[in-house]
């Protein structure tokens, strides 16, 4: 199983950026994803999980507005759009998979962000 994120990078604050991440080796359909997020110094954070359809979402509060978790099944992809950054929310992001019962959790590798002010 191998999750590969990618779109990090350097951003202004009030900018934006686009994670992707696919996912090989799952019948991607059958898996609730998310998104987590360390920040330096900070425990790891889950700020976004999707249904299997991707017809449901739910955030953290602190990204509630700004972000968006979207998923292509036929690309067995995930994404994270992100909007309005800003310093806070400066992290190494890690796609996963979600509580998908009886199932084990899967990590991708990170990817980092930096927001500059």
């Amino acid at each position: 199983v191998q999750l590969q994120a990618s779109g990090g990078g350097l951003v202004q604050a009030g900018g934006s950026l686009r994670l992707s991440c696919a996912a090989y080796g799952i019948t991607f359909s059958d898996f609730k994803m998310a998104w987590s997020r360390q920040a330096p110094g900070k425990q790891r954070e889950l700020i976004a999980h999707i249904s299997r359809s991707g017809d449901s979402t739910n955030y953290v509060d602190s990204v509630k507005g700004r972000f968006t978790i979207s998923r292509d099944n036929a690309k067995n992809t995930v994404y994270l759009q992100m909007n309005s950054l800003n310093p806070e929310d400066t992290a190494v992001y890690y796609c996963r998979t979600y509580i998908n019962i009886g199932r084990p959790i899967y990590w991708g590798q990170g990817t980092q962000v930096t927001v500059s002010s």
